[in-house]
């Protein structure tokens, strides 16, 4: 069975959007500086040289995606396709009319472990790439997370969306791997249990 990997950029304090995080605006003010270990000097999104060069390659080898109702919508989904494969929504009710235009997009309403199980079928020997911070969150104190890979931003944004805002109990990881380059610190935890 695959494994659930959340890969997230986050700023020192915690933030993996800043303020202002909503439709029109995904990722909130300042977002950008979140990613720029991925763009090229032009500022274009791409894959960078190195050892974070093959993180990234990892970074793109998923079977499946998990993601939060709040964030699908404010990119819409992707446009009904992330890399050609299955994107599953977590959510409490039904999708809007758009996403029946979207044929690799699923609805799961019956809760995150669910999800998870569908998302991690659909996947096979792939991976399932999480997305957002309340599924995350769900899917930690659910036990059905299996890994986290952090993007640690050397910058404090103060205020927007944290990550790990609400967890239920503590949860122990295991550090499998750490890349450290001027722009981040990637490190590579899986979850203990």
């Amino acid at each position: 069975m695959s494994a659930s990997v959340l890969y997230m950029s986050m700023s020192l304090d915690g933030y993996i959007a800043g303020p202002n995080d909503e439709t029109g605006n995904p990722g909130g003010d300042g977002f950008d500086r979140l990613h720029e270990w991925i763009t090229t000097p032009g500022g274009e999104y791409g894959r960078p040289s190195g050892p974070v060069g093959e993180l990234f390659d990892e970074m793109h080898a998923y079977g499946a995606v998990l993601v939060g109702r709040r964030t699908a919508e404010q990119i819409d989904h992707w446009g009904g396709d992330r890399h050609g494969v299955p994107i599953f929504v977590l959510s409490h009710r039904p999708p809007g009319p758009s996403v029946a235009n979207y044929p690799l997009v699923t609805y799961v309403t019956d809760g995150i472990e669910s999800a998870m199980a569908q998302a991690k079928a659909a996947a096979g020997d792939r991976y399932v790439l999480v997305h957002g911070a309340y599924t995350a969150q769900r899917a930690l104190e659910a036990g059905v997370l299996d890994e986290l890979v952090i993007h640690q931003i050397p910058v404090l944004f103060g205020r927007g969306r944290r990550q790990f805002e609400v967890l239920p109990s503590r949860v122990e990881l295991e550090i499998v791997r750490v890349i450290d380059t001027p722009d981040a610190t990637h490190i590579h935890y899986r979850v203990r249990r």
